[in-house]
């Protein structure tokens, strides 16, 4: 089995429908898909009426934590999503996506980039919008040549010249939050340094602790090295390894399936998860 458990469609920051995003699983060969869409379910309904015969969704979200003022995702696996604390933390994360990223566009408008939120809000769609939506703005302005050299310093990254900050979830609460709605929560990409400050070590072991089932391991913001002190710490501590493209269509390089899930880790997923199920593919529409 190849299965994928990081990726997202145009419901937050990919370029790919729900629908588009199934139908290009099934055809990059996989067997399995999560669509994890950042803070929001809005995609299931489509990505489920979509999904075709040999393919399984896992239906999730990547929620937007916090902890000691450096920024970290956390991946949430079949949950219920009409859980009503669950739901209230997520609509208050997005509620605060749009103040924020008008906020980014008047920082730079201050360092004389012509960037507008009518821009940014075209490129958003109807997706939640974040940052990425603002770096894509920048490579059309042609003030950077990737959406990647927007998560800079320069830039769009934590602490960045243009970076704001918007209202993110304590993780030691949204693993409470997931784990009441049924849920199966992993570290997404928790050694990604490009991307700013990461979370000691020490602080993963007191998320495990807490309920943490797994990290995000094999993912293209880790290098051999990182991937092999993770796999260590996961087993240290007892937590379930993942691995993942967290695909966001054209907007990243990273392609569907370019790292995967072992068929056993997945299947505890699906044993540990009480509020939603994975759903087979019956042809889509």
């Amino acid at each position: 089995m190849r299965i994928d458990l990081h990726c997202h469609s145009t419901a937050s920051d990919g370029t790919d429908t729900p629908a588009e995003l199934v139908r290009n699983a099934a055809a990059a060969g996989l067997d399995v898909v999560a669509l994890t869409d950042h803070d929001s379910t809005r995609g299931y309904a489509e990505a489920i009426a979509a999904l075709p015969h040999g393919l399984t969704l896992v239906t999730g979200a990547e929620l937007s934590c916090r902890i000691d003022g450096i920024s970290m995702h956390m991946l949430a696996y079949l949950f219920d999503p009409d859980e009503p604390a669950l739901l209230a933390e997520r609509e208050l994360v997005r509620d605060d996506r749009v103040p924020r990223a008008r906020g980014m566009v008047a920082r730079l408008n201050e360092m004389g980039v012509p960037v507008t939120w009518e821009q940014v809000a075209r490129i958003a769609g109807d997706g939640s919008v974040g940052r990425p939506h603002v770096a894509t703005a920048l490579v059309e302005l042609g003030v950077v040549p990737t959406v990647s050299d927007a998560f800079s310093q320069d830039w769009l990254s934590d602490g960045g010249r243009a970076y704001v900050a918007k209202h993110e979830t304590d993780p030691f609460e949204a693993i409470r939050l997931v784990k009441a709605a049924g849920g199966v929560t992993v570290f997404a990409h928790p050694a990604a340094s490009k991307r700013g400050r990461t979370v000691p070590e020490s602080v993963i072991a007191e998320l495990a602790a807490a309920g943490l089932d797994g990290i995000e391991v094999d993912h293209m913001d880790h290098d051999d090295d990182t991937r092999a002190r993770l796999r260590g710490l996961a087993a240290d501590l007892g937590l379930l390894v993942t691995g993942s493209s967290d695909y966001h269509g054209s907007r990243k390089t990273c392609v569907l399936g370019e790292y995967t899930t072992d068929p056993e880790v997945y299947g505890e997923i699906t044993r540990r998860a009480t509020g939603a199920f994975p759903v087979p593919g019956t042809g889509g529409a």
